[in-house]
């Protein structure tokens, strides 16, 4: 039933992404976060996202002017866009440049998956060489304390800058474990993409960056007494279970810690899903400072999420995960991939992020179930 709950998935990620499609200015194809109107750019990230999950969606050219569009528009220190409005105006802040005083602090990292996944699906040559500088400068921009190597929000300012898009309307502060955690992938892309480009040095130099990043972020965030990863370390410092569940996805997560985050899903399972969609919190905890209660990034449930939380619930009780699948997607044919929901209130039912994400992570979940029943039958 899950194969074929996935396949349903790969089918409709498909077509809202085509669906979604406009043209910018200068006719390069966008792709907005969802179908028809309420977003009037090209968000960067959950075009990511949409890679992440269902690349085969695009063509090469579509790929590779979408990469070269968002590298094109870096800022000068070289901090990585929120989004890019059709007219072609770059936007570095959310809530189109209103939020914060600085640039968002995932642009660089996404600037960087998005160059990856395009590289691995095109192996454009041509495209890598014109690319591998500037993202090392994105890189260089991160924001970062220099005490840990983490990703950072200056807690001295009014409104430094926002935290993950997923969460930009939170007032996180201090060290930020997921835009961290999104170094850690981007750092390990960008080692791949400048060994492709026979930049062995600087290589090595980026690998060994996501090693001390990741190091970093077990020390820094970790609570043994709860089982999972606290979401910053000054303002707003709940416990982060999208957080958790990704940093179990990457594998930056440690097996022992990896293994309490999924009794953690597991036993409190009730509190953070509904119909197979994931709230960003546990149950009852809301944001120190964020929106409004039960709504959007503030005790509403996601779909966003979902495949990194089911690869890890499934370490815990994999029946359970396939169940969160199975309701999600069930919940997706009566009502569409909503952004997100909170009992009967649904918001944008053609969301691309919650129809395509999803599937990275529960492939990755499978494929871990295949070799483990290939090493048991040995």
């Amino acid at each position: 039933m899950v194969n074929e709950a996935v396949s349903w998935l790969e089918k409709e990620a498909h077509r809202i992404i085509r669906a979604s499609m406009r043209k910018m200015h200068n006719g390069i194809a966008a792709f907005p976060p969802q179908v028809g109107i309420g977003y009037e750019a090209f968000w960067l990230r959950d075009y990511a996202y949409t890679l992440e999950g269902s690349i085969t969606s695009y063509t090469d050219t579509e790929l590779i002017n979408a990469c070269r569009l968002f590298i094109e528009n870096l800022d000068a220190g070289g901090e990585g866009v929120d989004c890019v409005k059709f007219d072609g105006t770059p936007i570095y802040k959310p809530g189109y440049g209103t939020m914060g005083e600085n640039p968002v602090s995932d642009g660089s990292q996404f600037t960087v998956g998005v160059a990856y996944l395009t590289f691995q699906k095109t192996r454009n040559v041509k495209l890598l060489n014109e690319i591998l500088t500037p993202l090392e400068k994105t890189m260089n921009a991160v924001p970062r304390n220099p005490k840990t190597g983490l990703v950072f929000i200056d807690p001295v300012k009014a409104w430094d800058r926002c935290p993950y898009g997923f969460t930009d309307t939170v007032r996180k502060q201090g060290d930020l474990l997921f835009s961290s955690l999104l170094y850690v992938q981007a750092c390990r892309q960008l080692s791949e993409l400048l060994l492709e480009g026979h930049r062995e040095n600087e290589s090595r130099k980026w690998k060994e960056e996501s090693i001390r990043a990741a190091e970093s972020i077990r020390k820094v965030f970790w609570d043994a007494d709860t089982g999972l990863f606290r979401a910053a370390t000054h303002k707003c410092c709940e416990h982060d279970i999208w957080g958790s569940a990704f940093a179990a996805f990457l594998g930056v997560a440690d097996p022992t810690q990896s293994r309490a985050i999924a009794h953690n899903f597991k036993i409190n399972y009730n509190q953070i899903v509904q119909k197979g969609q994931i709230r960003h919190l546990l149950g009852g905890t809301y944001w120190e400072e964020g929106c409004d209660r039960d709504q959007y990034q503030n005790g509403a449930y996601w779909a966003t999420p979902t495949g990194w939380f089911v690869y890890t619930l499934n370490i815990a009780d994999p029946i359970l995960a396939d169940q969160t699948i199975l309701d999600m997607v069930n919940h997706f044919k009566q009502f569409g991939a909503c952004e997100w929901i909170f009992d009967d209130q649904r918001q944008y039912p053609h969301y691309l992020a919650s129809a395509a994400l999803p599937l990275d992570g529960i492939r990755a979940m499978l494929n871990r179930r295949k070799k483990t029943e290939g090493i048991k039958g040995q």
